[in-house]
């Protein structure tokens, strides 16, 4: 497996490969990796000739210096699970190579990125369509790979390429999870062994609010049922909870007349270092 620390030695990489007629599927990642992080490299290789890996803990997608800082980092784990899944190369530059001094253009989606999860986390997804736009632009991909658990973000990156004519296609792969079924995240490790234990209801709230829908109950009753059960947890704090159009992200109400996507939000841990946890749901009418 090759590893590139720089724009040009990617671009080269990618080069080689291209001219040999092979296709490369993309998947861009902040390292930390999990089951999660490798399904998406197994979707990778099942569609392309080569897979490339990126692992950059992008900066200006934190809105917390302290959620920055403390966000894992296991590079050596982290390039022996991409080598032993068949990754063709590996890019890690740092910061100062994907956000050199000077540097002061951005890359947002205007109304995507400002609704729902975005108000809770203003700019978190300007910083990662930047960052995003720059690795596309940068190894030039045939497909790129995204989990569904970020729900929000899949649509903003597609909305993204749409927009800006991106001839990389965008893939999402669906939401791997623990046997309890907490979603896989590279946060997970964060958490205290009682907290672990807690963030379980996440998942919990969605199949109870599965199973409102399931009965055609309204929006408002769908949103009940998760309120009520984050709130049973005493060491779980709700921070979101967002039903919309699935397509769209577009606001609902009454009883759902077409597919729905459900995203949750929660922080766990002290309040001077909180851990925020996501989850999503694609209920079909």
């Amino acid at each position: 497996m090759e590893v590139c620390r720089t724009v040009g030695a990617l671009r080269a990489f990618v080069a080689e490969r291209k001219a040999l007629g092979h296709s490369v599927g993309l998947v861009p990642t902040m390292g930390a990796l999990h089951q999660g992080h490798m399904s998406l490299v197994a979707a990778a290789r099942s569609q392309n000739d080569d897979v490339i890996a990126t692992i950059f803990v992008n900066p200006t997608q934190f809105g917390q210096q302290s959620d920055l800082d403390n966000y894992p980092r296991t590079e050596a784990a982290d390039c022996a699970k991409l080598e032993a899944a068949g990754v063709a190369a590996v890019f890690i530059p740092n910061v100062e190579e994907m956000y050199p001094a000077g540097a002061e253009t951005i890359v947002e989606t205007t109304g995507l990125a400002n609704m729902l999860h975005g108000l809770v986390r203003p700019g978190h997804f300007r910083g990662v369509c930047t960052v995003v736009t720059k690795l596309f632009n940068i190894a030039g991909a045939d497909n790129a790979y995204f989990g569904e658990k970020d729900y929000q973000q899949l649509q903003v990156i597609r909305r993204m390429a749409r927009d800006l004519f991106v001839p990389t296609r965008v893939h999402g792969v669906p939401t791997v999870r623990e046997a309890d079924g907490l979603a896989m995240s590279s946060r997970n490790v964060r958490l205290a062994p009682e907290d672990r234990k807690a963030a379980v209801v996440l998942s919990q709230s969605l199949a109870k609010a599965e199973e409102v829908a399931a009965q055609g109950g309204t929006v408002e009753a769908i949103d009940a049922v998760i309120r009520a059960t984050i709130n049973a947890e005493p060491r779980a704090r709700l921070v979101g909870v967002d039903i919309v159009e699935a397509l769209t992200l577009a606001p609902i109400a009454g009883i759902p007349q077409s597919d729905i996507g459900i995203m949750i939000s929660a922080e766990f841990g002290p309040e001077d270092n909180t851990v925020l946890l996501i989850d999503q749901r694609e209920i079909a009418k």
